[in-house]
């Protein structure tokens, strides 16, 4: 089924939108089959939260776009899901933040990274780090192919966007001194835990409202940015996510048993 296939009427429209766009990215070679199990890991979870942007993650979002203005050198990480599913708004975003848009891969090879390079630059992006020879740096404790980085990019970063990322990586990035903000529907996942910002949320509700919320905050003073950031707990954001998954649950389960 393509997007447009699916009819608005649908009760889970969006839901539907979400897999055919994902389908697409696996047939023109930017989203690997792994992928696709991860995001059917997270709608599990967008179920649990009530698939709807909360008020911690309204912070969170504030907080992450706070922290992108305040960059000296902020990167946006993408791999294949993000390429498929919010491509203009990741473009969008780095453009608001003046940051640099850097490919990284689980798996590389088989011409993924070109493929999202195109996905990219057709979305409007103008230079695309981390493809090829390019990604020559790389990052201490990590086995797979993240570990690849591009020396002008994330090497360098002082906060780095990593939407959808692995757990690894994300611990990595932070021993590395740099801010770490993503987006993980899972509160509990060892990149929404090792994060310095952790919005748990799904990245097409995300994208749209963190470009919104950087572009109200652009005229912001350096001092009213950091106190939004300083002002953020992303230990007490988890805790909220996962008592809002607990109290939804006890409210099917008590459902469950009154019918």
């Amino acid at each position: 089924m393509d997007e447009e296939e699916v009819s608005l009427d649908h009760p889970r429209a969006t839901s539907l939108r979400i897999r055919a766009k994902l389908a697409h990215g696996f047939k023109i070679g930017i989203t690997s089959a792994f992928g696709l199990f991860a995001h059917g890991r997270g709608e599990a979870f967008d179920y649990l939260i009530g698939e709807e942007t909360t008020k911690n993650s309204t912070r969170a979002i504030r907080a992450a776009a706070a922290s992108l203005l305040l960059a000296r050198h902020p990167v946006l990480s993408v791999n294949g899901n993000v390429a498929a599913l919010v491509p203009q708004e990741l473009v969008k975003l780095a453009e608001i933040s003046e940051a640099k848009l850097e490919v990284n891969l689980y798996h590389r090879g088989g011409g993924r990274e070109e493929a999202i390079a195109v996905v990219l630059r057709e979305s409007g992006a103008k230079e695309i780090l981390g493809i090829g020879s390019a990604a020559s740096a790389t990052i201490p404790e990590i086995c797979s192919d993240r570990r690849r980085v591009d020396p002008k990019g994330i090497l360098i970063a002082d906060t780095v966007f990593v939407p959808l990322e692995d757990g690894d990586r994300t611990e990595a990035l932070v021993k590395l001194g740099k801010t770490v903000i993503t987006v993980d529907l899972n509160p509990l996942s060892r990149t929404a835990q090792m994060s310095t910002i952790t919005i748990v949320d799904n990245i097409v509700r995300v994208m749209p409202l963190l470009i919104k919320t950087a572009k109200q905050l652009e005229t912001e003073t350096e001092q009213n940015l950091q106190k939004i950031v300083k002002a953020f707990n992303n230990e007490q954001n988890l805790c909220e996510s996962i008592e809002r998954i607990n109290n939804r649950l006890k409210r099917l389960a008590k459902l469950s048993r009154d019918t």
